[in-house]
């Protein structure tokens, strides 16, 4: 006797063994997704998001690459990026490419060749590299180098590659003989660090500032306002020049490290500022609050326990938007000398080498850090919208 099965129960796949394997119903995972899409966090929903959108998660791709580097320079760079690991012998050196095979044969181990340089009356009398393939230089790993301090506190020597039978420069020299490629990742960290500190600034006077107006409204709303619009329309390049008119001299680097970073950070903050006023506008009246006063909490604890993490998520997108204009505006402050300057490493530093008509016609390898900063925006660019795009829910994105 046949039986037709039931369409209103589950289809269940039959065995004779002790083991039952039950096929869920589109109708149940249907039903498990709004589940889990109804009782997930705000960070969850926004990082589900987030994943769907390719380019945005190329970019973090990119730049998490970029931080790492930045973070582990010292390690990844073979000479000290100061004038101390200079090579007086590969000054305007060019890009020494690791190969593995060459008319001699190949080798398991990438190695460069030797240079010679002379002077040729070709070009003027400059220094001409030739290359000498009879002799080879190979490159080994995890060597012993200038010593460093890896986070700021562990002592360390070990450097990811190196030559001890010559040297290896994969970006090239600049004109003292310094090695750009170990310039570059310090210069990528240096930059982060201006824009990580700039930012930290700018977050704290904005959740000050724009809490304390959003919050309270009134007079206090208007004169803060007022102040918030004054600080927006100051313009930023003769701000700048008038600091740097009065800054001595003969500051050290870690104090025009400090002051450039301080600078960028309390002119930073208006945009974020307006932001949470707008949020605490329409939530201070919210039942919730409400509730909280009614308990005797006091407008700090209401605004920091209850208000704030309310958008925490949204606060976050916009650190991370306001990021690649801090650097920017490190890159753009030390490019016409009124900021970092050498011995700091700093992606503005380094392209001020390349304004130059000589170094566009005999010396191209300046522009690869370039290729990195053009990178590290890019990255924050695309990361920021991508945040923003997915904290939005009635974003077209999400439809």
């Amino acid at each position: 006797m046949t039986t037709t099965p039931d369409p209103m129960k589950p289809n269940m796949a039959e065995t004779t063994g002790p083991h039952v394997q039950i096929v869920e119903t589109e109708d149940a995972v249907e039903r498990r997704s709004k589940e889990a899409y109804f009782t997930a966090s705000q960070g969850q929903l926004i990082w589900a998001r987030f994943k769907k959108q390719r380019a945005a998660m190329i970019a973090a791709s990119v730049l998490l690459f970029l931080v790492l580097s930045g973070i582990f320079a010292p390690f990844l760079s073979p000479y000290n990026p100061t004038i101390a690991g200079k090579n007086d012998e590969y000054t305007n050196g060019a890009p020494q490419i690791p190969m593995f095979c060459d008319v001699n044969g190949c080798s398991i181990r990438p190695f460069v060749h030797a240079v010679e340089r002379e002077r040729s009356m070709a070009t003027n009398f400059r220094w001409v590299t030739k290359i000498n393939e009879d002799e080879r230089q190979y490159i080994h790993f995890f060597v012993e180098g200038w010593e460093y301090k890896l986070f700021g506190f562990i002592p360390m020597d070990t450097h990811l590659f190196g030559a001890p039978d010559g040297f290896v420069h994969v970006f090239g020299t600049d004109d003292a003989g310094k090695d750009i490629f170990s310039r570059t990742f310090h210069a990528i960290w240096t930059s982060l660090q201006v824009g990580t500190i700039g930012v930290l600034i700018a977050f704290v006077l904005a959740l000050v500032i724009g809490g304390v107006s959003g919050y309270y409204g009134g007079w206090i709303d208007s004169v803060l306002q007022m102040i918030t619009d004054a600080v927006r329309t100051v313009p930023a390049i003769p701000l700048f020049m008038a600091v740097a008119a009065f800054m001595p001299p003969e500051l050290s680097a870690e104090e025009r490290f400090f002051y450039i970073s301080l600078i960028l950070g309390l002119i930073g903050w208006p945009t974020l500022a307006r932001r949470v006023r707008t949020h605490l506008l329409t939530e201070r009246n919210q039942e919730y609050v409400l509730a909280a006063q009614l308990c005797g909490a006091s407008s700090g604890h209401v605004i920091r326990r209850h208000l704030l993490p309310s958008f925490t998520s949204y606060i976050i997108v916009d650190l991370v938007i306001s990021f690649p204009y801090m650097v920017l505006s490190e890159t753009a402050l030390s490019f016409i000398g009124l900021g970092l300057k050498d011995p700091v490493n700093s992606l503005g530093v380094m392209l001020q080498n390349v304004t130059s008509a000589d170094v566009l016609l005999n010396y191209q390898w300046y522009f690869i850090p370039v290729i990195f900063f053009i990178a590290l925006v890019m990255a924050f660019v695309f990361v920021g919208d991508g945040l923003r795009d997915a904290a939005d829910p009635y974003s077209d994105n999400n439809k």
